[in-house]
């Protein structure tokens, strides 16, 4: 990558330039950056060597430092081995979570495939992800006004829900279950996966008294290694006056090969792939902010998803001119849901500045022990932090007001048995639930199977979409009263609010 102004230092890992040697030699190599697999700038040097070697560091962490980029390069290869079986995997069990869910029985659906009908296709409008499978609700809280502080938080969930499914599903919940307007749904080019592997979608919110536009980016699908790729990435970037950014999703939202952010005035659509997601998203709400002064935006986003929503406002501040400041100023809030870290420490400073400076409102969902967001960690090795306001729910929806949410690194001995503990009151709720809320809040089988799961890993039911969705309808709404710049200026605590 070539020194642009505000890149001048950087370190990118190549996956699929190593062979067995380079493995070897990225546990016993005293210079990595020298390596083809390692790729940086001259003023990385330095900083490479700080990351895996710094004399300043412990033996320990030296060796940490090593693994990480040893495990990062692997798990990279080694999903690129399997995208296909993955792929194939993923296929079979959608389609046979969609049988099974079907309202007709086996007996009809053989006629329809022997009348040619077929089994229901991926893009079909009644075709349900495997995410979407976890969570099967659709509609829209109706208890839930405009008016509510937690409307547009409650509204961003549900649409970071529907986003991993097809274009058509997603067209028909926002028209006619959410009567709102679709505005498109998009998948964006990866110039280093040289694919498109990024999907986003657009809706309006518009009545007499508002018009807010949604833009909802998806996140890491379960049997897609190209996504699973860009959050394994542990390269990064680093931004003169601002800091270190997670390289797998810069990449993502469109950083482009030796040429990092251009201007938008400088930038050139190559019209041989899809756009760039951030050069394309920024089109589409030009467009569609222009057709009304009062129209605003918010960007949101699940897992992945939410670690490019707000990655989406950084680049925004990076650029200059009239557009630029149109969509800072347009923009209403980011709301972002088991989002993992995005950059270091530097870099949330950056951020929390530049969101009281535009009175951006930003709102990190975290619930319970989701392993995501304590993702990548925040140690001596990786040095990726989180910022912003931290929104963080218990078992019971009950949520506190945090810098940052409990256990941040996940793998602690000490809180192994009260994570099992609380996986296990996890799993009781999940049958208790419909008969104390109702039966919007029932379960079905394939989440219980998670909650099951979660004994042995309680982060990864706790990162499913349903507690989120729940958390949104039933924890309080008080903590969307105080504009989060109240929050990063005195420091705020611990605030408790009742469930409602």
């Amino acid at each position: 990558m070539a020194c642009d102004k505000p890149f001048c230092n950087h370190m990118l890992l190549k996956p699929k330039d190593v062979g067995f040697s380079d493995l070897l030699h990225i546990l016993f190599s005293k210079h990595l950056q020298r390596r083809r697999f390692c790729h940086s700038s001259e003023q990385t040097e330095h900083d490479l060597d700080e990351f895996c070697h710094s004399s300043e560091q412990t033996e320990h962490d030296l060796d940490e430092g090593r693994w990480l980029i040893f495990l990062s390069i692997l798990v990279q290869k080694l999903l690129r081995f399997v995208a296909a079986p993955m792929a194939a995997i993923g296929w079979v069990i959608e389609m046979c979570l969609n049988i099974f869910s079907s309202k007709q029985n086996m007996v009809g659906l053989l006629q329809n495939f022997l009348r040619d009908k077929g089994m229901p296709g991926k893009s079909s409008r009644t075709f349900v992800s495997f995410i979407g499978h976890l969570d099967k609700r659709v509609e829209l809280d109706r208890n839930i006004k405009f008016t509510d502080g937690n409307y547009n938080a409650a509204l961003c969930m549900m649409a970071s829900k529907i986003s991993y499914e097809n274009k058509f599903y997603i067209e028909t919940t926002v028209q006619d279950h959410w009567k709102m307007e679709f505005l498109g749904s998009y998948e964006f080019w990866n110039d280093y996966q040289e694919k498109a592997t990024t999907q986003a979608f657009v809706l309006r919110d518009r009545s007499d008294d508002h018009d807010t536009i949604v833009v909802a980016f998806r996140g890491t699908e379960p049997f897609d290694a190209d996504a699973w790729c860009s959050d394994f990435d542990i390269s990064w970037y680093q931004l003169e006056g601002v800091g270190r950014i997670h390289g797998g999703f810069m990449k993502a939202l469109g950083l482009q090969k030796n040429v990092g952010w251009p201007e938008p005035e400088e930038f050139k659509q190559d019209n041989s792939h899809p756009a760039l997601a951030y050069y394309g998203i920024r089109d589409i709400l030009k467009k569609h902010l222009l057709e009304n002064d009062k129209a605003r935006y918010i960007i949101t986003g699940h897992s992945l998803g939410g670690a490019l929503a707000i990655l989406f406002p950084a680049v925004l501040t990076f650029h200059n001119g009239k557009d630029s400041d149109l969509l800072l100023k347009r923009l209403e809030g980011v709301y972002t849901f088991g989002q993992p870290r995005v950059g270091d420490k530097d870099f949330g400073r950056y951020m929390e500045e530049k969101m009281i400076e535009h009175k951006i409102k930003y709102f990190r969902f975290v619930y319970g022990n989701d392993i995501v967001p304590r993702l990548p960690y925040d140690d001596k090795a990786l040095m990726f932090k989180h910022f912003g306001t931290c929104l963080y729910y218990n078992r019971q929806y009950e949520v506190q007001v945090l810098p940052e949410e409990p256990n941040k690194n996940y793998f602690s001995p000490m809180e192994a048995i009260p994570m099992m503990m609380n996986a296990f009151g996890e799993l009781i709720r999940s049958f208790t639930i419909p008969y104390r809320l109702g039966l919007d809040y029932k379960e079905g089988p394939l989440l219980k199977m998670f909650r099951l799961m979660g004994l042995v890993m309680p982060g990864a039911a706790a990162h499913c979409p349903q507690d989120y969705v729940n958390a949104t309808r039933l924890g309080s709404s008080h903590v969307f009263l105080s504009h989060p710049t109240i929050i990063y200026e005195n420091q705020m605590s611990k605030f408790k609010f009742p469930l409602n």
